[in-house]
């Protein structure tokens, strides 16, 4: 590697979160959530790290044939199901299973030719309106569905939009209820969020997602501190040049930040072609050497740069840690006006990843 970024994901981290989400849900079985390619950590590089898993939740029919081809042999769920009606010949072919949420998608079940029967998780909506049938419409999609001889085992689905905060399922628990009224049947409710935090809906199956790469679903790492949860993916490189700025110096394209007085400054291998968040404003933290300090100025494509005030002995060649165990990745997404989601699925291809 010429560049001296690169992206390091720890398989054991990964292991030792699962089993974190196992101890908050013991009476659920898990979907791995592994959308977004592993949420940036690679499908490909991971699984086999969460291979004690249940099953494997994703969105991407090539991510499921995928996971296929390398040897998986459990469950795949379709998060938002199948996209056009020939999808349900590679359903039948990979043995998948399918959320439905709409019409159409019922009708095509009627209408396909199939091997043998697939599960089916029907989707509610219980408030967020995104996907899925309202609540009133359920029992009625339940049983067209179960009448289907395309339909093998079925199990309810919903997604919370405000798990993160303590009365944030009140609501949406009722809509659930009243989808479920009459229906004896296996549901599968709980995102990240309410996988740590709301044992009321953990019911057959869990979705666990962030946490399972040791980011926190409100994007407050304190709200984690406790759980025990390891960070999976850690972002570092190196200073490649030191400036010595006088008080007045402009920093970076559009003199973003100036120096009141005499200050040193490095310059990092790292840039929103990397991934890094270009809106990263003066101030967000990176460490150096294990000592914590902040950028300044703009983020450019291919570099940035920090404050060395604070760390005096760095200089060309110190580590730089752009987020990970030291620097949490919350921390740099809050910084930024995003979310730990955001950056761990924005690391750019041209950044290596090495599996430790």
């Amino acid at each position: 590697m010429s560049r001296p970024i690169v992206a390091t994901v720890n398989q054991q981290a990964l292991r030792h979160n699962l089993a974190v989400v196992r101890q908050a849900a013991p009476s659920s079985r898990v979907w791995s959530v592994v959308k977004a390619n592993a949420y940036g950590h690679g499908i490909r590089r991971v699984w086999q790290s969460l291979a004690e898993t249940d099953g494997f939740a994703l969105l991407n029919m090539e991510e499921a044939i995928l996971l296929r081809e390398q040897g998986w042999k459990k469950p795949i769920l379709l998060l938002e199901g199948f996209f056009h009606p020939e999808d349900l010949q590679l359903i039948d072919r990979y043995r998948l299973t399918t959320s439905v949420h709409s019409n159409w998608q019922i009708q095509a079940l009627t209408q396909a030719q199939l091997s043998a029967p697939v599960d089916i998780y029907v989707k509610v909506n219980s408030g967020m309106n995104r996907l899925g049938f309202r609540p009133e419409q359920v029992n009625a999609v339940w049983q067209a569905l179960r009448a289907l001889p395309n339909v093998a085992e079925m199990t309810l689905m919903a997604h919370f939009a405000d798990a993160e905060n303590p009365q944030g399922l009140i609501e949406p628990m009722k809509c659930i209820e009243q989808a479920a009224e009459g229906l004896q049947c296996p549901r599968s409710l709980s995102n990240s969020a309410a996988t740590l935090w709301h044992p009321e809906a953990h019911f057959d199956w869990v979705r666990p997602g962030i946490v399972l790469y040791g980011a926190s679903p409100s994007g407050n790492w304190q709200d984690i501190a406790s759980t025990g949860l390891q960070p999976v993916m850690t972002l570092t490189s190196e200073i490649i040049g030191v400036q010595q700025l006088q008080a007045g110096d402009g920093v970076g394209y559009g003199y973003r930040y100036h120096a009141s007085a005499a200050q040193r400054i490095g310059v990092v291998a790292c840039g929103y072609a990397d991934g890094y968040p270009r809106h990263a404003p003066t101030g967000t933290p990176v460490s150096v050497d294990g000592v914590r300090t902040r950028t300044l100025g703009a983020i450019s494509m291919d570099m940035m740069m920090i404050d060395l005030e604070p760390c005096p002995q760095a200089g060309i060649g110190s580590k730089v840690e752009l987020w990970g165990e030291q620097v949490k990745i919350d921390d740099v997404a809050k910084a930024a006006g995003t979310v730990g989601y955001e950056l761990m699925c924005a690391l750019a291809p041209r950044v290596p990843v090495e599996i430790i």
